[in-house]
């Protein structure tokens, strides 16, 4: 199967070249193509991730109807030494610092500001974690040990046949998924021509046939997990996740602006990483789980699941990265720091001892360099320990 979608990846390529010279392609399906072919190109990379909306399908997360809760301000922060040259060197598009529920700094570059509505990536896996605890809570989803075919049954005879909830909440279902971003070939950018094409994500998931490992045995970092978390969330409840997370996530934070998912050709959302937000509405959400999932007087998230959810469950080797159900747990982590993150340097790093949220959006395309992300969490930890 993986061999299949690379070389389907090399004609789908030939395909577009062919596309533009003869010109029998449709214009928008040609437009989304080469909008996922270009979309990390140095010259369009900062501006593409403030508009995904202008490249791809998505659907709307409203806001709700609630008032705009504060984000008062507090006395403003002194950040370290080298903060501003790593601000420069990781291409960085925006900063906020939040310290005992204060903004305490927020700064915008690369001619991004405060309206911008970036794009999540793998913070959005994060969101979906909340979402989940609220469902479980609620008792949509009877066991985190219910195999993942009670509630997506047609991954029955997939790689995911066998996988728990639990397991591809740890991301550690043993589905064989290649994630290099670097090769144009690999499945992840795969899922990136299936989106461009209008293709259905639970179609592409339910093609995977190969495991490298039984279910829960080991971790390994595969973002199709959180598709089919998605998948057990929409199967328990009959409905579509921008709506769940509308109205049980989003709305009682009281966000300036309303959401929005990037999508697939069924409307789908990309819930392992199309989820778009501005900083400080990605702040809201972050200062809601340091709180322990209260927010505005709500018990927004129950707080157990905040708990369970960022502490170090999956099996990732010992004395490496931790890793809980869709959140990182870094190497030498304090009591209660965790973080979500996404490619090219998007980061949620909270530090709940310290009553620290820090966002940071970026358009970092050497992000998986070696040392880079080891440098960024220390460089936050400096933030927050400078306070």
């Amino acid at each position: 199967m993986r061999t299949f979608f690379k070389w389907l990846g090399r004609i789908l390529l030939a395909l577009v070249l062919a596309a533009v010279v003869v010109g029998i392609w449709k214009r928008d399906e040609l437009g989304r193509l080469n909008a996922v072919y270009t979309l990390f190109f140095e010259e369009n990379i900062v501006g593409n991730f403030s508009n995904m909306d202008a490249a791809f399908f998505t659907a709307p997360v409203p806001r709700g109807d609630g008032a705009v809760s504060q984000l008062p301000d507090g006395e403003p922060a002194t950040l370290p030494d080298g903060v501003q040259d790593w601000i420069e060197q990781r291409k960085v598009t925006s900063l906020l610092v939040m310290k005992d529920g204060a903004k305490v700094h927020e700064s915008y570059y690369l001619g991004t500001g405060e309206d911008d509505r970036r794009i999540s990536w793998s913070i959005a896996k994060s969101y979906l974690s909340a979402l989940f605890g609220v469902l479980v809570e609620e008792g949509a989803i009877a066991s985190l040990d219910d195999p993942v075919t009670k509630y997506a049954p047609e991954l029955e005879g997939s790689a995911y046949d066998g996988a728990s909830v639990r397991n591809v909440l740890n991301m550690a279902s043993g589905i064989v998924f290649d994630e290099d971003y670097h090769d144009r070939t690999s499945d992840i950018n795969m899922m990136g021509y299936v989106l461009a094409l209008g293709g259905t994500l639970d179609n592409f998931t339910a093609g995977f046939m190969d495991t490298f490992a039984a279910p829960g045995d080991k971790w390994q970092y595969v973002s199709i997990d959180t598709h089919v978390v998605g998948m057990v969330i929409r199967g328990a409840t009959g409905r579509s996740v921008p709506d769940l997370m509308s109205e049980k996530i989003i709305a009682p934070l009281g966000l300036e602006q309303a959401g929005y998912y990037v999508t697939d050709g069924a409307g789908v959302a990309f819930v392992l990483g199309g989820l778009n937000f501005t900083t400080r509405d990605y702040a809201r959400f972050g200062q809601m789980i340091l709180q322990n999932g209260e927010y505005g007087g709500r018990q927004v998230v129950p707080a157990a699941w905040v708990t369970e959810s960022t502490e170090a469950s999956a099996p990732t080797e010992p004395g490496k990265i931790g890793y809980g159900f869709q959140w990182w747990i870094p190497v030498g982590a304090s009591e209660r720091e965790f973080l979500g993150r996404g490619v090219y340097g998007q980061y949620l790093y909270i530090d709940q001892v310290r009553g620290v949220v820090i966002v940071v959006t970026a358009a970092d395309r050497k992000f998986r360099d070696k040392g880079i992300h080891t440098g960024n969490v220390e460089i936050m930890r400096r933030i927050a320990r400078n306070l």
